[in-house]
């Protein structure tokens, strides 16, 4: 496919012409690209459906559409052009995107699945039972969470909190409801009534993960069963949270190069607070580093900085946590130190480029180093994907089709 993009902004006749000419040449796809979220639906609209009446050979093209939502109207210009007659648009989960963003995937998605019938009968062929897992996943893996009230996929989109909108659910879901949260892979958690603790099995616990939209392979199962009956034993009950942290630490994280195995820490006001921390690498190799912190997390960052020799920065440092025995999740942010240009084992050269990394447990510490192994292990495999050559796509496109 050979494709070429002009901005909506564009003089229209120049637009035309131009796109005859691409059109001549061997273009297959033009994309119309509203890059500063500058157009309103009708504009939109309006200008996809004006190229399709006035430019020569545009049956032998197919429209794309790519638009940002500096104005919050990405969904809508996106649904305009698709209606006007694109049948590609280009998408990002989450909306996730340069400035405000992109046109959201599930947004996009979902509208055309819900009002087919006002859109011609438009369809993606998207498995939507998926789309809660996916956008958590890539909450996950970029570091970019969604504000809880994002359309689809934001925790109060099917919560229910006002008297008159529970009375309504409770006579008749469809009331509150256009979209049942199991159509994109979600369901209520109280559904089932089930409570975990320590004495749950599996069966109750992978019921559990259904319940909160993950699917996860069965060797991911056991790996995390492993770090839920670790905690369980801990606490009275294991909450929905605390399930939703363990899952982020143990299932959504990077090939791992380096692996924790030891920290100890000593601080308080009698001295200075150290940290020892024992570290295995890929190949089997253990390795030990020691330092001193301002306090116990920032001495355990700096005893592995002496064992991975990676040149960082630390960027962002966030915790949260619901109670005192909670599962408290550690988030950071680093990039590379640009005053220290390469890497000290490999050689590869290092930019400012973030990587983040999120770790959980019940004791703050480990919790915070889990984390920024996290994100250590993610510039590793930056580092060597550098090395092999590889790239990840930019953004996605769906391709629209009419029955």
């Amino acid at each position: 496919m050979r494709g070429f993009t002009l901005s909506s902004r564009s003089n229209k006749e120049f637009l035309y012409h131009i796109l005859e000419q691409v059109i001549q040449a061997g273009a297959t796809t033009i994309t119309i690209a509203d890059t500063v979220g500058f157009n309103l639906p009708t504009e939109f609209g309006k200008l996809i459906a004006d190229i399709k009446a006035n430019t020569p050979g545009i049956d032998n093209a197919i429209i794309s559409t790519h638009c940002h939502n500096d104005l919050g109207l990405a969904t809508a210009n996106t649904l305009a052009g698709a209606y006007a007659g694109a049948r590609q648009l280009q998408v990002t989960i989450n909306g996730i995107g340069e400035r405000a963003g992109n046109a959201s995937l599930e947004e996009v998605v979902m509208a055309l699945n819900c009002r087919r019938e006002l859109l011609d009968g438009m369809y993606t062929g998207i498995n939507t039972r998926h789309i809660s897992m996916t956008s958590k996943m890539v909450q996950e893996y970029s570091g970019l969470h969604v504000q809880p009230h994002k359309a689809i996929v934001g925790a109060n989109a099917f919560a229910h909190e006002s008297g008159i909108h529970q009375d309504g659910m409770l006579k008749y879901k469809g009331t509150y409801e256009i979209i049942s949260p199991s159509d994109i892979g979600l369901t209520h958690v109280n559904d089932s009534g089930i409570v975990l603790g320590k004495l749950s099995g599996r069966h109750a616990v992978r019921s559990m993960l259904v319940e909160l939209g993950y699917e996860i392979s069965d060797n991911e199962f056991e790996e995390f069963f492993k770090r839920y009956k670790e905690v369980a034993q801990k606490k009275k009950r294991v909450t929905d949270e605390d399930i939703k942290a363990l899952l982020s630490d143990e299932v959504f994280k990077p090939k791992v190069i380096w692996s924790l195995v030891d920290v100890q820490a000593t601080c308080g006001t009698l001295g200075l607070s150290t940290a020892t921390i024992k570290l295995i690498t890929l190949n089997g190799e253990e390795k030990i580093g020691c330092s001193v912190g301002k306090g116990p997390v920032d001495a355990a960052y700096k005893a592995i900085d002496q064992v991975v020799q990676i040149p960082t920065v630390l960027g962002e440092y966030s915790m949260t946590s619901e109670g005192v025995d909670a599962i408290a999740m550690t988030r950071v942010v680093i990039t590379g130190d640009v005053s220290k240009k390469e890497h000290a084992l490999t050689g590869q050269h290092i930019n400012n480029r973030a990587f983040s990394g999120s770790g959980a447990s019940t004791d703050v510490l480990v919790s915070s180093v889990r984390a920024y192994m996290s994100a250590l292990n993610k510039m590793s495999n930056f580092i060597g994907d550098l090395r092999s050559g590889n790239e990840a796509p930019e953004s996605m496109s769906i391709q629209t089709t009419n029955e």
